[in-house]
Protein backbone atom coordinates (compact mmCIF):
# COMPACT_ATOMS: atom_id res chain seq x y z
CA UNK A 1 0.00 0.00 0.00
CA UNK A 2 1.51 3.31 -1.07
CA UNK A 3 1.08 6.60 0.69
CA UNK A 4 -0.84 9.29 -1.20
CA UNK A 5 0.71 12.61 -2.20
CA UNK A 6 -1.10 14.68 0.43
CA UNK A 7 0.09 12.44 3.19
CA UNK A 8 3.66 12.48 1.88
CA UNK A 9 3.52 16.29 1.91
CA UNK A 10 2.44 16.20 5.55
CA UNK A 11 5.32 13.92 6.40
CA UNK A 12 7.82 16.19 4.70
CA UNK A 13 6.38 19.03 6.79
CA UNK A 14 6.89 16.84 9.85
CA UNK A 15 10.51 16.26 8.89
CA UNK A 16 11.10 20.00 8.65
CA UNK A 17 9.57 20.43 12.10
CA UNK A 18 11.75 17.63 13.44
CA UNK A 19 14.84 19.62 12.58
CA UNK A 20 13.50 23.04 13.59
CA UNK A 21 10.94 22.57 16.36
CA UNK A 22 11.43 19.09 17.76
CA UNK A 23 9.78 15.65 17.75
CA UNK A 24 6.61 16.60 19.61
CA UNK A 25 5.66 19.13 16.97
CA UNK A 26 6.55 16.71 14.20
CA UNK A 27 4.41 14.01 15.77
CA UNK A 28 1.50 16.46 16.06
CA UNK A 29 1.61 17.03 12.31
CA UNK A 30 1.54 13.28 11.71
CA UNK A 31 -1.41 12.80 14.04
CA UNK A 32 -3.32 15.67 12.43
CA UNK A 33 -2.75 14.17 9.00
CA UNK A 34 -4.01 10.81 10.22
CA UNK A 35 -7.12 12.37 11.76
CA UNK A 36 -7.89 14.38 8.64
CA UNK A 37 -7.55 11.39 6.31
CA UNK A 38 -10.85 10.50 4.67
CA UNK A 39 -12.28 7.11 5.69
CA UNK A 40 -11.62 5.90 2.17
CA UNK A 41 -12.55 2.46 0.91
CA UNK A 42 -9.90 -0.21 1.11
CA UNK A 43 -9.21 0.11 -2.60
CA UNK A 44 -7.78 3.60 -2.10
CA UNK A 45 -4.17 4.17 -1.14
CA UNK A 46 -4.74 5.38 2.40
CA UNK A 47 -1.64 5.55 4.59
CA UNK A 48 -1.35 3.44 7.71
CA UNK A 49 0.34 4.61 10.92
CA UNK A 50 3.01 1.92 10.55
CA UNK A 51 3.93 3.35 7.16
CA UNK A 52 4.33 6.79 8.68
CA UNK A 53 6.68 5.46 11.33
CA UNK A 54 8.73 3.58 8.75
CA UNK A 55 8.96 6.50 6.33
CA UNK A 56 10.14 9.03 8.90
CA UNK A 57 12.66 6.76 10.57
CA UNK A 58 14.19 5.67 7.27
CA UNK A 59 14.46 9.17 5.83
CA UNK A 60 15.91 10.58 9.04
CA UNK A 61 18.55 7.85 9.27
CA UNK A 62 19.58 7.75 5.61
CA UNK A 63 22.38 10.18 4.85
CA UNK A 64 23.06 11.56 1.36
CA UNK A 65 24.52 8.82 -0.81
CA UNK A 66 27.99 9.00 -2.25
CA UNK A 67 28.52 8.98 -5.98
CA UNK A 68 28.34 5.69 -7.83
CA UNK A 69 32.06 5.90 -8.60
CA UNK A 70 32.83 5.74 -4.87
CA UNK A 71 30.79 2.64 -4.16
CA UNK A 72 32.39 -0.73 -3.52
CA UNK A 73 35.99 0.29 -4.16
CA UNK A 74 37.64 -1.98 -1.66
CA UNK A 75 41.12 -2.95 -0.56
CA UNK A 76 42.34 -6.12 -2.26
CA UNK A 77 41.76 -9.18 -0.10
CA UNK A 78 42.77 -12.78 -0.66
CA UNK A 79 40.30 -14.73 1.46
CA UNK A 80 36.94 -16.34 0.76
CA UNK A 81 33.82 -14.14 0.88
CA UNK A 82 30.82 -16.46 0.78
CA UNK A 83 27.06 -16.17 1.26
CA UNK A 84 25.14 -18.04 3.96
CA UNK A 85 21.57 -18.26 5.24
CA UNK A 86 20.12 -18.59 8.72
CA UNK A 87 16.55 -19.00 9.89
CA UNK A 88 14.73 -19.58 13.16
CA UNK A 89 11.27 -18.96 14.57
CA UNK A 90 11.82 -15.18 14.36
CA UNK A 91 12.67 -15.10 10.67
CA UNK A 92 15.36 -15.60 8.05
CA UNK A 93 18.41 -13.55 7.08
CA UNK A 94 21.29 -13.97 4.68
CA UNK A 95 24.85 -13.07 5.59
CA UNK A 96 28.30 -12.92 4.05
CA UNK A 97 31.26 -14.51 5.81
CA UNK A 98 34.85 -13.53 5.15
CA UNK A 99 37.52 -16.14 5.91
CA UNK A 100 41.23 -15.28 5.56
CA UNK A 101 43.10 -17.58 3.23
CA UNK A 102 45.92 -18.27 5.68
CA UNK A 103 45.32 -21.39 7.75
CA UNK A 104 45.17 -20.84 11.49
CA UNK A 105 45.98 -23.72 13.84
CA UNK A 106 44.34 -21.92 16.75
CA UNK A 107 40.68 -20.97 16.70
CA UNK A 108 40.06 -17.55 15.16
CA UNK A 109 38.13 -14.58 16.52
CA UNK A 110 34.88 -13.54 14.81
CA UNK A 111 33.73 -9.95 14.24
CA UNK A 112 30.05 -9.44 13.39
CA UNK A 113 29.46 -6.24 11.38
CA UNK A 114 25.99 -4.66 11.15
CA UNK A 115 25.59 -2.29 8.20
CA UNK A 116 23.67 0.98 8.24
CA UNK A 117 20.52 1.95 6.36
CA UNK A 118 20.59 1.48 2.55
CA UNK A 119 23.84 -0.47 2.83
CA UNK A 120 24.55 -4.15 2.29
CA UNK A 121 27.38 -6.54 3.12
CA UNK A 122 29.57 -5.65 0.13
CA UNK A 123 29.16 -1.92 0.64
CA UNK A 124 29.90 -2.13 4.36
CA UNK A 125 32.89 -4.40 3.83
CA UNK A 126 34.29 -1.96 1.27
CA UNK A 127 33.70 1.10 3.41
CA UNK A 128 35.15 -0.31 6.63
CA UNK A 129 37.98 -2.33 5.02
CA UNK A 130 37.44 -4.87 7.76
CA UNK A 131 38.31 -7.82 5.52
CA UNK A 132 41.83 -6.49 4.95
CA UNK A 133 42.27 -6.33 8.72
CA UNK A 134 40.98 -9.90 8.94
CA UNK A 135 43.76 -10.96 6.57
CA UNK A 136 46.34 -9.10 8.64
CA UNK A 137 45.28 -10.28 12.10
CA UNK A 138 43.66 -13.64 11.36
CA UNK A 139 39.96 -13.41 12.18
CA UNK A 140 36.67 -14.02 10.39
CA UNK A 141 34.09 -11.34 9.64
CA UNK A 142 30.35 -11.94 9.34
CA UNK A 143 28.08 -9.36 7.72
CA UNK A 144 24.37 -10.04 8.39
CA UNK A 145 22.18 -8.60 5.64
CA UNK A 146 18.96 -6.73 6.36
CA UNK A 147 16.61 -7.25 3.37
CA UNK A 148 14.14 -4.62 2.14
CA UNK A 149 11.34 -7.01 3.06
CA UNK A 150 12.25 -6.49 6.73
CA UNK A 151 12.80 -2.74 6.34
CA UNK A 152 12.40 -0.89 3.02
CA UNK A 153 15.63 1.07 3.60
CA UNK A 154 17.43 -1.99 4.98
CA UNK A 155 17.75 -0.46 8.46
CA UNK A 156 18.01 -2.79 11.43
CA UNK A 157 14.83 -2.28 13.46
CA UNK A 158 16.51 -1.10 16.66
CA UNK A 159 13.51 1.08 17.61
CA UNK A 160 10.83 -1.63 17.81
CA UNK A 161 9.97 -3.27 21.12
CA UNK A 162 9.92 -6.72 19.53
CA UNK A 163 13.48 -6.25 18.25
CA UNK A 164 15.13 -5.16 21.50
CA UNK A 165 15.17 -8.28 23.68
CA UNK A 166 17.10 -11.53 23.80
CA UNK A 167 15.12 -14.42 22.37
CA UNK A 168 12.87 -12.39 20.09
CA UNK A 169 12.90 -10.62 16.73
CA UNK A 170 16.11 -9.53 15.07
CA UNK A 171 18.30 -10.03 18.17
CA UNK A 172 17.25 -13.69 18.17
CA UNK A 173 18.13 -14.03 14.49
CA UNK A 174 21.50 -12.32 14.84
CA UNK A 175 22.44 -14.34 17.93
CA UNK A 176 21.37 -17.61 16.32
CA UNK A 177 23.26 -16.79 13.15
CA UNK A 178 26.39 -16.03 15.16
CA UNK A 179 26.11 -19.25 17.15
CA UNK A 180 25.67 -21.29 13.98
CA UNK A 181 28.77 -19.75 12.39
CA UNK A 182 30.77 -20.42 15.56
CA UNK A 183 29.65 -24.06 15.52
CA UNK A 184 30.41 -24.58 11.83
CA UNK A 185 33.80 -22.86 11.64
CA UNK A 186 37.13 -22.77 13.45
CA UNK A 187 36.13 -19.89 15.74
CA UNK A 188 37.11 -19.17 19.34
CA UNK A 189 33.83 -18.64 21.27
CA UNK A 190 35.66 -16.44 23.78
CA UNK A 191 36.63 -13.94 21.07
CA UNK A 192 33.37 -13.04 19.34
CA UNK A 193 32.64 -9.34 18.84
CA UNK A 194 29.96 -7.15 17.28
CA UNK A 195 30.01 -3.67 15.74
CA UNK A 196 27.78 -1.50 13.60
CA UNK A 197 27.14 1.86 12.00
CA UNK A 198 24.10 4.08 12.64
CA UNK A 199 21.05 1.77 12.85
CA UNK A 200 23.56 -1.10 12.85
CA UNK A 201 25.38 0.55 15.73
CA UNK A 202 22.13 0.90 17.65
CA UNK A 203 21.46 -2.80 17.09
CA UNK A 204 25.02 -3.68 18.18
CA UNK A 205 24.26 -1.87 21.45
CA UNK A 206 21.11 -3.97 21.81
CA UNK A 207 23.07 -7.17 21.15
CA UNK A 208 25.89 -6.58 23.65
CA UNK A 209 23.33 -5.80 26.36
CA UNK A 210 21.07 -8.73 25.45
CA UNK A 211 23.77 -11.36 24.83
CA UNK A 212 26.81 -10.62 27.04
CA UNK A 213 27.51 -14.35 27.22
CA UNK A 214 27.90 -14.48 23.42
CA UNK A 215 29.78 -11.27 22.59
CA UNK A 216 33.00 -10.33 24.36
CA UNK A 217 32.90 -6.64 23.37
CA UNK A 218 31.11 -4.26 21.02
CA UNK A 219 31.78 -1.25 18.82
CA UNK A 220 29.11 1.40 18.17
CA UNK A 221 29.77 3.97 15.44
CA UNK A 222 27.26 6.83 15.15
CA UNK A 223 24.62 4.79 16.97
CA UNK A 224 22.36 4.95 20.01
CA UNK A 225 22.13 3.14 23.36
CA UNK A 226 19.91 0.10 23.76
CA UNK A 227 16.41 1.03 24.84
CA UNK A 228 16.61 4.55 23.41
CA UNK A 229 13.27 4.19 21.65
CA UNK A 230 10.17 2.05 21.53
CA UNK A 231 8.04 3.97 19.02
CA UNK A 232 8.10 6.89 16.58
CA UNK A 233 8.16 9.85 18.99
CA UNK A 234 10.85 8.33 21.20
CA UNK A 235 12.96 7.32 18.17
CA UNK A 236 12.84 10.82 16.72
CA UNK A 237 13.60 12.32 20.12
CA UNK A 238 16.58 10.01 20.62
CA UNK A 239 18.07 10.72 17.20
CA UNK A 240 17.66 14.46 17.76
CA UNK A 241 19.32 14.21 21.15
CA UNK A 242 16.27 14.53 23.38
CA UNK A 243 16.07 12.99 26.84
CA UNK A 244 14.34 9.66 26.37
CA UNK A 245 15.74 7.20 28.90
CA UNK A 246 14.15 7.14 32.32
CA UNK A 247 16.33 6.90 35.42
CA UNK A 248 15.14 3.33 35.92
CA UNK A 249 16.24 2.30 32.44
CA UNK A 250 19.59 4.02 32.81
CA UNK A 251 20.21 2.27 36.11
CA UNK A 252 19.28 -1.07 34.56
CA UNK A 253 21.86 -0.60 31.80
CA UNK A 254 24.80 -1.67 33.98
CA UNK A 255 27.82 -2.36 31.73
CA UNK A 256 28.75 -6.01 31.47
CA UNK A 257 31.10 -5.98 28.49
CA UNK A 258 33.75 -3.62 27.07
CA UNK A 259 32.55 -1.03 24.56
CA UNK A 260 34.28 1.25 22.05
CA UNK A 261 32.31 4.20 20.68
CA UNK A 262 32.88 6.54 17.72
CA UNK A 263 30.69 9.57 17.07
CA UNK A 264 31.09 12.76 15.05
CA UNK A 265 30.36 16.05 16.79
CA UNK A 266 28.88 17.37 13.51
CA UNK A 267 26.52 14.41 13.03
CA UNK A 268 23.14 15.78 11.94
CA UNK A 269 21.54 12.34 11.63
CA UNK A 270 22.22 10.88 15.08
CA UNK A 271 23.06 13.59 17.60
CA UNK A 272 26.44 13.32 19.32
CA UNK A 273 24.75 13.19 22.74
CA UNK A 274 23.99 9.55 21.99
CA UNK A 275 27.71 8.85 22.23
CA UNK A 276 27.69 10.51 25.65
CA UNK A 277 24.77 8.30 26.69
CA UNK A 278 26.61 5.18 25.59
CA UNK A 279 29.70 5.95 27.68
CA UNK A 280 27.82 7.35 30.71
CA UNK A 281 27.04 3.99 32.41
CA UNK A 282 30.76 3.16 32.40
CA UNK A 283 31.65 6.45 34.10
CA UNK A 284 29.55 5.97 37.22
CA UNK A 285 30.85 5.48 40.72
CA UNK A 286 34.59 5.29 41.14
CA UNK A 287 35.43 4.74 37.48
CA UNK A 288 38.97 5.54 36.36
CA UNK A 289 39.00 8.13 33.56
CA UNK A 290 41.53 9.83 31.37
CA UNK A 291 41.34 11.92 28.21
CA UNK A 292 43.68 12.06 25.23
CA UNK A 293 43.72 14.40 22.25
CA UNK A 294 45.01 13.61 18.80
CA UNK A 295 44.57 13.87 15.06
CA UNK A 296 44.60 11.55 12.09
CA UNK A 297 47.24 11.70 9.40
CA UNK A 298 44.79 13.74 7.33
CA UNK A 299 44.39 16.29 10.11
CA UNK A 300 41.03 15.23 11.53
CA UNK A 301 41.09 15.95 15.27
CA UNK A 302 39.54 13.79 17.95
CA UNK A 303 39.11 13.52 21.71
CA UNK A 304 39.53 10.02 23.12
CA UNK A 305 38.10 9.20 26.52
CA UNK A 306 39.26 6.02 28.27
CA UNK A 307 37.24 4.61 31.15
CA UNK A 308 37.56 1.60 33.46
CA UNK A 309 34.61 0.77 35.69
CA UNK A 310 35.10 -0.19 39.35
CA UNK A 311 34.50 -3.75 38.15
CA UNK A 312 37.35 -3.53 35.64
CA UNK A 313 35.32 -3.18 32.42
CA UNK A 314 36.96 -0.96 29.79
CA UNK A 315 35.31 1.54 27.47
CA UNK A 316 36.55 4.12 24.97
CA UNK A 317 34.74 7.09 23.45
CA UNK A 318 36.24 8.68 20.34
CA UNK A 319 34.60 12.05 19.74
CA UNK A 320 35.43 12.93 16.14
CA UNK A 321 35.62 16.67 15.57
CA UNK A 322 34.07 18.25 12.46
CA UNK A 323 32.82 14.82 11.42
CA UNK A 324 29.33 13.95 10.26
CA UNK A 325 27.43 10.69 9.95
CA UNK A 326 30.15 8.49 8.46
CA UNK A 327 32.52 5.63 9.30
CA UNK A 328 35.77 7.25 10.37
CA UNK A 329 38.82 6.31 8.32
CA UNK A 330 36.76 4.32 5.87
CA UNK A 331 36.75 4.55 2.12
CA UNK A 332 35.35 2.83 -0.93
CA UNK A 333 31.81 2.33 0.33
CA UNK A 334 29.02 4.70 1.31
CA UNK A 335 28.93 6.88 4.44
CA UNK A 336 32.68 6.98 5.06
CA UNK A 337 35.13 9.69 6.10
CA UNK A 338 38.60 8.82 4.77
CA UNK A 339 40.17 11.73 6.66
CA UNK A 340 39.25 10.46 10.10
CA UNK A 341 41.17 8.11 12.42
CA UNK A 342 40.83 4.47 11.41
CA UNK A 343 37.80 3.27 13.37
CA UNK A 344 38.09 -0.26 12.00
CA UNK A 345 41.72 -0.66 13.09
CA UNK A 346 40.97 0.81 16.52
CA UNK A 347 37.99 -1.47 17.00
CA UNK A 348 40.07 -4.53 16.10
CA UNK A 349 42.80 -3.41 18.50
CA UNK A 350 40.21 -2.97 21.25
CA UNK A 351 38.43 -6.25 20.50
CA UNK A 352 41.51 -8.45 20.40
CA UNK A 353 42.68 -7.08 23.74
CA UNK A 354 39.34 -8.02 25.35
CA UNK A 355 38.52 -11.73 25.14
CA UNK A 356 35.47 -13.04 26.94
CA UNK A 357 35.75 -13.10 30.73
CA UNK A 358 33.56 -14.29 33.56
CA UNK A 359 32.47 -10.73 34.40
CA UNK A 360 28.73 -10.33 33.83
Amino acid sequence: MKMNDAFLASMHEAMELLHTAGPLQATAVIQRALNQSDPAPASKSAPMPAQVVQHLLEHHFVAPDTTSEQRYKTTTTVGDFSVGQFSNQAGKRAYKLYKPRSEMHARMPLVVMLHGCTQDADDFAAGTRMNALADKFGFMVMYPIQPPTANPSKCWNWFRRGDQQAGSGEPSILAGMTQEVIANHHIDPDRVYIAGLSAGGAMAAVMIQSYPELFAAAGVHSGLPAGSAHDLPSALAAMKGGKVLSAAKRNAATPRRPLIIFHGDADCTVHRSNGDRLIEPYERGGAQKRVEYGSSGAGRHYTRGLVKTPGGIDAEFWLLHDTGHAWSGGGGGTYTDPKGPDASAEMVRFFLSHPQSSLL
